[in-house]
């Protein structure tokens, strides 16, 4: 049988018609699926938008800030926190760093909890603050880095605000489905009132009883039945509620220097080598 020879330019365009359809197919999927940028310098501020502010305690309140477009992301891994810029009421400038509690799975604004203490310099400016107004913020910053995995337990001591960094990395932990981690969280307040995202950590405990605890110490609890601990995290209370030292443990603390100290000296006593420690 006879076959009719194909022109060398039919083939030639054929061929071509292939490759340009495969380069546009590439280059859609890629553009579909390519993470969006996050927002953030790490040496520059940039300005977000105050667009809610929610009283939380008697001196703590939730600030959300908007990111440029509904899909943006702010671009802060697990662990890392920001600096944030603002004046205090001398009207001198004054920056601090605070972990948002927000992840990149959320787009289109981020989260910070802030305490707003009386004599407080960057305090005195979220106080100040109204929605509306605008924010300096860079980063990511920070010693810690997280992936999925690296422990086997963490353990948390936290006091205040020192809440912020535990809250963003559990979070991280427990709503990674391949995140198989384990969370056991010692968090010390002055009072009930005082003790930040209680909802969301008790929430937490309920959705995840076999991989996050948390156990709540007041130096001035309820006079009605309170189950928590009182007065300082002890020794006994890390013997209790903190997994014991091993190769594959982590205990991560955070709060006000004093209690940092005190952590640190229980730790090392329990037998917690150095690289079993971290201080946010």
């Amino acid at each position: 049988m006879d076959f009719m020879p194909i022109p060398n330019s039919e083939i030639l365009g054929v061929l071509v018609a292939i490759f340009s359809v495969t380069i546009v197919a590439a280059s859609s999927y890629y553009f579909l699926c390519k993470k969006p940028k996050g927002c953030l310098d790490p040496q520059k501020f940039k300005e977000f938008r105050l667009i809610k502010k929610t009283p939380i305690s008697p001196n703590a309140a939730k600030l959300r800030f908007s990111l440029p477009t509904p899909k943006s992301l702010l671009g802060l891994p697990a662990g890392k926190h920001v600096v944030c810029r603002g004046k205090d009421s001398e009207g001198q400038e004054v920056t601090r760093p605070y972990t948002p509690i927000t992840l990149d799975s959320q787009d289109g604004y981020f989260e910070l909890v802030v305490k707003m203490y009386p004599k407080g310099r960057m305090s005195h400016h979220f106080r100040e603050m109204r929605e509306g107004e605008y924010l300096a913020v860079k980063g990511p910053q920070g010693r810690f880095s997280y992936k999925p995995g690296q422990v086997r337990e963490f353990g948390m001591i936290a006091g205040g605000t020192g809440i912020t960094p535990m809250f963003q990395l559990s979070r991280a932990i427990l709503e990674n489905p391949k995140d198989k981690t384990n969370v056991h969280l010692i968090y010390a307040n002055t009072t009930l009132e005082n003790i930040l995202l209680k909802e969301e950590l008790d929430a937490f405990a309920s959705k995840f009883p076999s991989r996050f605890r948390v156990y709540y110490v007041l130096s001035q609890p309820p006079e009605e039945a309170w189950n928590g601990g009182v007065g300082h995290v002890s020794i006994e209370m890390i013997q209790e509620y903190c997994p014991p030292p091993a190769f594959d443990v982590q205990i991560l603390r955070c709060g006000p220097p004093g209690m940092n100290k005190a952590m640190a000296a229980h730790l090392n006593a329990l037998g917690y080598s150095s690289s079993m420690q971290f201080e946010f």
